[in-house]
């Protein structure tokens, strides 16, 4: 069976990008269907996939990481409304690939992300 990960990494501070809440949602029509959400740790990591089982399929994701309340957490001075609030990754999954790992390298002004291993 296949899974889906994330990593957060703060460009910003050097450091995990820790604490920040990321959903997940199935792209299927008009309204996006979230699937669940976790809580990055420590390392920057969710501590369980975002996806397996049976609910990993081929289709249209998107991971929404909520970037601009980890950094008002951290006390960093952003405008108001923040530039990144919530960072919006929309990717395809093809469920014979046994893993997909997205991380996101993030600051207050811009991020990145590369389909990882």
């Amino acid at each position: 069976m296949g899974r889906l990960t994330t990593h957060i990494l703060d460009a910003a501070h050097g450091c995990p990008g820790s604490a920040i809440r990321v959903e997940l949602y199935r792209i299927e029509g008009e309204q996006p269907t979230l699937l669940g959400h976790q809580l990055s740790n420590q390392d920057g990591r969710c501590d369980a996939p975002l996806l397996e089982g049976e609910d990993y399929r081929s289709g249209v994701y998107q991971l929404h990481f909520h970037v601009g309340d980890y950094y008002r957490a951290r006390q960093v001075a952003l405008a108001e409304p923040a530039f990144l609030d919530v960072v919006v990754l929309r990717f395809a999954i093809d469920a014979a690939q046994a893993h997909y790992h997205v991380p996101l390298l993030v600051s207050p002004y811009s991020y990145s992300t590369y389909r990882g291993s």
